[in-house]
């Protein structure tokens, strides 16, 4: 399950009270880094935008792949480990927008992740240490520690075991 607050709207769909919930020019600033970074051959650099302009959580040595998209308005929600790989073309998602409510929540990708590539991460969840997101997945819910999940429903495709807790180590 993911852990999103929910706010609900009067009128018309809930992306027209967007610059009631964040500054346009916050949006607009953010923009024009995030697209900075998706481009950004130099992850030293790329990783330097997400943690001091635009407020993300991010540990050494973590590697965002080539056009990977962080949220634009919330990216202060996002948390991701040490060593992990976010793949190409990767969308992280701290908010969503619908027609009569709009959700926010933290997303929080754990230590020696890989998420691979054109995977979707949506807003409130929790990716465990170890695990492996295969590439093209939509991450709906939590994914365990260790497991290995995939596709569109994300379902698990190797759960994850003993053996594998203590290889990694």
């Amino acid at each position: 399950m993911r852990n999103v607050t929910r706010y609900p709207v009067e009128g018309h769909n809930s992306l027209w009270y967007i610059y009631r919930t964040v500054s346009p020019w916050k949006g607009v600033r953010n923009f024009i880094f995030i697209q900075i970074a998706r481009y950004c051959p130099i992850l030293p650099l790329k990783n330097w935008i997400y943690r001091r302009i635009l407020g993300m959580k991010v540990g050494k040595h973590t590697s965002f792949g080539l056009m990977a998209m962080v949220d634009v308005f919330f990216p202060e929600k996002i948390t991701v480990g040490e060593n992990s790989i976010i793949g190409y073309n990767t969308t992280i998602l701290a908010h969503e927008y619908l027609i009569k409510e709009y959700r926010l929540g933290e997303v929080v990708i754990g230590e020696n992740v890989l998420i691979g590539a054109n995977t979707t991460i949506l807003p409130g969840v929790t990716i465990g240490d170890w695990a492996v997101v295969a590439a093209g997945s939509v991450v709906h819910k939590n994914v365990a520690a260790g497991s290995f999940v995939g596709g569109n429903p994300l379902r698990e495709l190797r759960p994850a075991s003993a053996e594998d807790s203590s290889e990694q180590v």
